[in-house]
């Protein structure tokens, strides 16, 4: 069920270490790629503290525990990770698991850093133990709605499967297109092949189709099927989750890998922490690194800043994320409470729409910034 410690070896018992947990999914059904790079900007953060002296003279040490995108199993890692001592838990990419993990740090007392995950309700409650790096689901997805209505895209489909996940974001849409008369056209992905997906759409006059999908199935079948249906030719393909972020999906689909929208969590340019960082990435991961390697740098910089000023009490821990101000790599980070949201917040990490380009799909176009 587990994965090994990252740094460090097996978890210490002699207090010699300060022990922080990752979560991360590492195998299917989980996003693997996703995983890795929140992995590895993690264990870079790791690497730098520890070079730098530690906390208060002790190594840091990352626990790390396979999520696998399940949210159960992402529950019980929590549990197993407040019996083994961690000062705190860090990480998650999927929504839905980040929920179970947060809904368990909350429970046992335990502090939890999300990444990557999005959704809104990350608790069901108001809690002091939860603070949370990426943007809140409302807040990116807003802004990718306004992208589509100011490129004259308003009778919207999107693919989905069932999910609080997609089902938020394709509220968020809805909620946001319809004042200025646009629509929002649900199709189950669940009940529909590719084939007649591209047949629904063409019924439907849709000029735009987002993938609230699972990647890589059924997300690359609709864009291949998508893409060489002469009746859709102009119809704009958007993935807002962030599907095309990895080169994974420029390998699987080639040329129908470009010119999808998708929101990235990214300045338009990286300062010079960014910078070095992105260069340390790109070693690491022999490949050009997503934003969600640089939230995983960023959550351990965070974590390393509060155990300093604050020590490794995990109550002490929890009462601090209201004071933090910390020079991450895509900005300065503060949290503070965001209505509607019941954890503390990052409000906000820089949120740009953009695509891969025509020309060249390593290279991401900006198409909006929000």
């Amino acid at each position: 069920m587990n994965a090994p410690s990252s740094a460090g070896g097996a978890p210490r018992t002699d207090g010699a270490s300060v022990r922080i947990g990752a979560l991360v999914p590492l195998t299917r059904p989980g996003w693997i790629e996703a995983g890795r790079h929140l992995l590895a900007g993690m264990e870079l953060a790791v690497r730098e503290v520890n070079d730098a002296g530690g906390i208060v003279g002790k190594p840091v040490e990352l626990v790390v525990r396979d999520t696998a995108a399940d949210p159960q199993r992402a529950a019980k890692a929590v549990e197993e990770l407040e019996r083994l001592g961690v000062v705190a838990v860090a990480g998650e990419y999927h929504s839905v698991v980040a929920r179970a993990a947060a809904a368990r740090a909350d429970a046992l007392g335990v502090p939890f850093l999300c990444s990557s995950a999005v959704l809104d309700a990350l608790t069901e409650r108001p809690t002091e133990w939860v603070a949370r790096l990426a943007p809140a689901q409302s807040h990116g997805w807003r802004v990718y709605a306004d992208f589509l209505l100011d490129t004259g895209h308003r009778h919207v489909a999107v693919a989905t499967q069932p999910s609080v996940y997609w089902a938020s974001g394709a509220r968020i849409l809805r909620d946001r297109l319809a004042p200025r008369g646009g629509t929002v056209l649900e199709l189950d992905m669940n009940a529909l092949t590719p084939t007649a997906l591209c047949d629904a759409l063409v019924d439907h006059r849709a000029t735009a189709l987002l993938l609230l999908v699972g990647h890589p199935e059924p997300a690359v079948s609709i864009v291949r099927a998508v893409r060489h249906d002469r009746r859709l030719a102009e119809l704009l393909i958007g993935a807002p989750a962030g599907q095309p972020e990895f080169a994974e999906w420029a390998t699987t689909l080639g040329d129908d890998s470009v010119a999808i929208p998708f929101l990235r969590y990214l300045p338009e340019r990286l300062g010079p922490l960014g910078a070095r960082v992105e260069t340390a990435l790109r070693e690491r991961l022999a490949e050009a690194p997503s934003f969600v390697a640089f939230e995983g740098y960023d959550s351990i910089v965070v974590l390393a800043d509060v155990l300093r000023s604050h020590g490794t009490e995990r109550a002490r821990i929890a009462e601090s994320w209201p004071s933090v101000v910390v020079e991450g790599t895509r900005g300065q980070i503060r949290f503070s409470r965001t209505p509607g949201v019941g954890v503390w917040q990052w409000a906000w990490a820089p949120v740009r729409v953009v695509d891969r380009d025509t020309a060249a799909p390593d290279r991401f176009r900006i198409l909006r910034s929000g």
